[in-house]
């Protein structure tokens, strides 16, 4: 629920500011669908545009939120008519969305190892009274946990966590965003803590503030457009008084996760050396000295009775393997029983302890009688801790491989910024250098070449080229001139830019991505249901198996049903069965299983990432394999999204120049984006009759707007009208053969004219066109050759978009549609059995791409569009529609072929284990030896997700874009 009160206030905030920005009254939402009235003035090819503000708060769509979408987008400007029954029809309860407070939050939870545990993790969580939601995500070792905070709260939700017998530590929560944690200084009493929190109550923006006693520590929430860190600590320092003088620094978690994670490396590191460090020499005197003299001479020394010096030195040294090394896997199947499941903790502990308890057995019969012989199993329980000790160690480095691309997207922000100070006139009068961090909105950050931006702003000085290929993806440098946007991690290459910061921290383009590829690696596919299906009924089947195996070698063995020689010396029956049993349980740990999906989906959510493809989670990347159809939207998807004057022609004697000055004059006065096109063809087209007066726009009267047809004034008392064929009707203006001709050959060729008439003539027209993107062709193309149909939906007219879809080769389109109808055409194609993948930028775009099985939205689209879609294309490059899906293929062939590895492992290694083969070959499976195919299963399949970081595209064009 909280994703759908978030989206629709995000929505409705987003259609408020449209609607008045725009002038769109409540009959116009059909004029959306008019060509290029949709176009921003901004949308920039090949770049970010306007994703930095556009992603904030992205959320992965579940079915619920596509089909409430829907409903909101009936009428986005009447949002406020829809009632409770029309929300009954998406299957939400009305009474849900009555009282509740949902926030978000992100738990970092250690000790878990396979998908029984993640499950335990996620079923604890969700028994939390207000706990809406809860999703554990298995290669993270972190939850996403959704809940009402007026029932619970994030310590609530770690006890939870601890409980169940995990650790557990808040990452983040959603609150966070505009919120500074403050390190304070020069506190001597409780009174001093009270004046600092007191001040910054006072302060303006800022909304709560919490104290810490313990550590002396502030955590101070702000409106993030009124102040920020460097104000919160100037105003901790203002609050001095007297010999009392406080001082405040950024207490920030930013590298405790890389810390965490190097922790966690060193402590199975540390465990794997102290295992090894008794394992070693177990194994030495019980499987290599004893056939090497003296040595088995010393070691088979009776101290008493039959206990020999060997005995005692494998019991010493094994048993703080079993007690201190081991006591995780104690723990963990003590917590896992005590829930009534079993996991790989449980598995592990069973066969060491049947292993270690049997040979104690051993050692105390020794001890009491002089004619017992047995064989210990003291370096089975010990090498067996060691080996899986070591697989866990080489799987969590791996694991660590798996997010390199995130990383180093996280890695891209400066740690330094040039803040610059400026006088009352606007005068440069200093600078300083600063942490990133205590960047403010609305700061003037000075970047000198070579230098990272810190954060996303637009140019007010200077001219340079950027690098933005680290989160683009495109090689290519950026011209950069003022009025420009700037990313985030981007590099400077060559002129020093002065910039205005417009979004800092979390608020970032960076930031955004980062977070929205987290929450597509935490996510879990529906491929990956397989796994957790058999999970939850394997470990006991294992078990089950195992006692099996144990009473299939030990009755025929105690019946004399096959020889003795199969039982080695020094063992019998029962001790022979017991190592079958013990290798079934270790060799089958389902670690593998559940690390086949996750780890697929990271890496290609952060190869993904790197390349430009936002991906929202694994059910996108499982569906878009599937995709038969891809749906195109024609402004601004197909084509640029930007008119442009490709033509002028003159019906009458009047001159170029004449007909220019009379169009800037009427036309300027105008907001809408074909008037500013045709504004600046004529601008560029004065200029070259080189006057003087080349930049004087001439006075204008009685000028007036004519909704959908154009605008009108008098010009030097001479009536100028600039519009279409119905403006010209309404004012009875004749339209000439010639005229109409001209009309007709542009209609053909998608351009739409714009006549001009001086005093009841018409002596000119301007043809506007949106291009295609150069590489809408071979896209499309290509996705014919991999077996993908292509049609055009768009709300244009039916001239227009078959002439777009000849250009680059669609055969079926769907024209003058409205932002429903591209719905149920989508319904329409699914209904026919087709996975359907829906490629739009606009609002009137959203309903369809929610209702796709795969929505992909324009990088420079709006933000509707982004968060209804499934994958963002950041680069709004069209050649990333096939990344997208070709990623997927991908991912999804790597999913299935760690599912064989998994399987594989188990089901050869399972009755190898059980001793089918020994009978026939003499071959069996030592436990030790199968813990070592158990950890090598686990290291195989990580390593084969890893290789998806090796990932190409199959189509990269090389380009320009050259502006018309």
């Amino acid at each position: 629920m909280c994703v759908i009160l978030c989206s629709w206030n995000l929505f409705a905030g987003s259609m408020k500011s449209w609607s008045l920005d725009e002038n769109i009254d409540a009959k116009g939402f059909d004029d959306l669908e008019k060509p290029l009235l949709e176009t921003r003035e901004d949308d920039t090819p090949g770049r970010l545009g306007l994703l930095t503000p556009q992603i904030n708060d992205i959320k992965s769509f579940d079915s619920k939120i596509k089909r409430s979408l829907k409903t909101i987008m009936v009428s986005p400007l009447h949002a406020n008519l829809i009632n409770a029954n029309e929300i009954e029809e998406t299957r939400i309860e009305v009474n849900e969305l009555k009282g509740e407070e949902i926030s978000e939050c992100r738990i970092k939870i250690k000790g878990m190892t396979c998908t029984s545990c993640s499950q335990s993790v996620e079923h604890a969580l969700q028994m939390v009274e207000g706990v809406k939601k809860a999703i554990v995500g298995l290669a993270l070792d972190e939850a996403k946990v959704l809940f009402d905070h007026i029932f619970v709260d994030t310590n609530k939700i770690i006890e939870a966590v601890e409980d169940a017998g995990f650790g557990a530590e808040l990452v983040s929560s959603r609150n966070d965003m505009n919120k500074v944690h403050l390190k304070l200084e020069g506190i001597d009493s409780p009174e001093d803590l009270n004046v600092i929190v007191s001040s910054l109550n006072l302060a303006a923006g800022v909304n709560r503030v919490e104290m810490d006693l313990t550590e002396q520590k502030v955590t101070v929430s702000y409106d993030s457009d009124i102040t920020g860190p460097r104000f919160l600590i100037q105003c901790v320092h203002e609050a001095s008084s007297g010999h009392s003088v406080y001082q405040a620094t950024l207490h920030t978690n930013s590298g405790n996760r890389a810390s965490e994670k190097l922790n966690e490396i060193r402590m199975y590191r540390n465990q794997v050396l102290l295992s090894c460090l008794f394992s070693v020499p177990v194994f030495m005197f019980s499987m290599i000295l004893p056939m090497l003299p003296p040595y088995g001479i010393w070691l088979n020394y009776k101290i008493h009775n039959m206990f020999t010096l060997g005995l005692f030195l494998r019991w010493i040294l094994s048993s703080p393997v079993q007690f201190i090394v081991g006591k995780r896997f104690y723990l963990g199947a003590y917590h896992s029983l005590r829930r009534w499941s079993a996991n790989m903790d449980v598995l592990v502990a069973l066969g060491t302890n049947a292993a270690y308890f049997y040979s104690v057995y051993v050692v105390i019969k020794t001890l009491t009688s002089a004619t017992f012989q047995g064989q210990d199993f003291f370096e089975t329980s010990s090498m067996l801790i060691s080996f899986i000790l070591l697989g866990k160690y080489l799987e969590i480095m791996a694991k660590g491989k798996t997010s390199a691309a995130l990383e180093k997207l996280v890695q891209l922000v400066p740690d330094k910024a040039y803040l610059l100070d400026f006088d009352t006139n606007g005068n440069v009068v200093g600078e300083t250098e600063i942490d990133t961090e205590l960047i403010q909105k609305n700061d003037m950050i000075k970047i000198v070449p070579g230098a990272k931006i810190p954060a996303d702003g637009i140019v007010i000085k200077g001219k340079s080229c950027v690098d933005e290929s680290m989160i683009t993806g495109e090689s290519r440098p950026v011209n950069k001139v003022p009025g420009d946007k700037v990313i985030s991690g981007t590099i400077n290459e060559n002129g020093c830019l002065l910039v205005k910061a417009t979004h800092v921290g979390s608020e970032t383009a960076l930031s955004q991505i980062v977070q929205l590829v987290e929450a597509a690696q935490l996510a879990r596919a529906p491929v990956q249901k397989l796994a957790d299906d058999i999970s939850r009924v394997f470990v006991p089947i294992v078990v089950a198996a195992a006692f099996i195996t144990w009473l299939g070698w030990f009755i025929p063995g105690e019946a004399g049903l096959y020889p003795k020689n199969w039982i080695p010396k020094a063992m019998d029956s029962f001790e022979f069965a017991l190592q079958f049993a013990i290798s079934v349980l270790v060799v089958a740990c389902p670690c593998a299983l559940g690390l086949a999906t996750p780890t697929a989906i990271m890496v290609a959510s952060g190869v993904g990432a790197s390349q430009g493809v936002l991906i929202k989670g694994g059910d996108a990347v499982e569906k878009a394999h599937k995709v038969k159809i891809v749906v195109f939207d024609k402004t601004g998807t197909l084509t640029i999204g930007k008119p442009v004057v490709v033509r002028v022609v003159l019906f009458s004697k009047f001159s170029m120049e004449e007909l220019c000055d009379m169009t800037i004059s009427v036309e300027a006065n105008s907001e809408h984006p074909i008037a500013k096109a045709v504004v600046a063809y004529a601008k560029r087209r004065r200029k070259s009759f080189g006057s003087s007066s080349k930049d004087q726009v001439l006075d204008v009267n009685d000028f007036e707007v004519h909704v959908g047809s154009g605008v009108s004034g008098k010009v030097k008392e001479k009536t100028v009208l600039v519009g279409n064929k119905r403006l010209m009707h309404a004012f009875d203006i004749p339209i000439s053969s010639t005229v109409e001709t001209y009309l007709s050959e542009n209609e053909t060729l998608a351009r739409t004219c714009v006549l001009v008439s001086i005093e009841g003539k018409i002596v000119g027209a301007f043809s506007v066109t949106d291009p295609v993107k150069p590489e809408a062709k071979s896209v499309v193309s290509f996705l014919h050759s991999m077996d993908i149909s292509t049609i055009i939906v768009t709300g244009d007219n039916w001239a227009t978009a078959n002439a777009i879809a000849n250009e680059v080769g669609i055969s079926e389109v769907f024209a003058e549609i409205d932002p429903l109808g591209k719905a149920d055409i989508v319904k329409d194609l699914q209904m026919k059995g087709m996975m359907v993948a829906m490629v739009g930028d606009g609002i009137n775009d959203s309903p369809a791409l929610a209702a796709a099985d795969v929505g992909m939205a324009i990088g420079a689209g709006t933000d509707i569009a982004i968060e209804a879609a499934d994958v963002v294309l950041v680069k709004s490059n069209l050649e990333d529609v096939i990344t997208a899906i070709d990623l997927s293929r991908k991912t999804i062939s790597r999913i299935w072929l760690n599912y064989i590895w998994a399987f594989g492992y188990n089901i050869l290694g399972m009755p190898i284990a059980a001793g089918v083969l020994y009978p026939f070959f003499g071959i069996r499976l030592p436990p030790w030896l199968a813990g070592a195919c158990m950890a090598a299963s686990s290291l195989s399949v990580v390593s084969s997700s890893l290789l998806l970081m090796f990932y190409k595209k199959p189509l990269k064009m090389d380009y320009g874009l050259s502006s018309v």
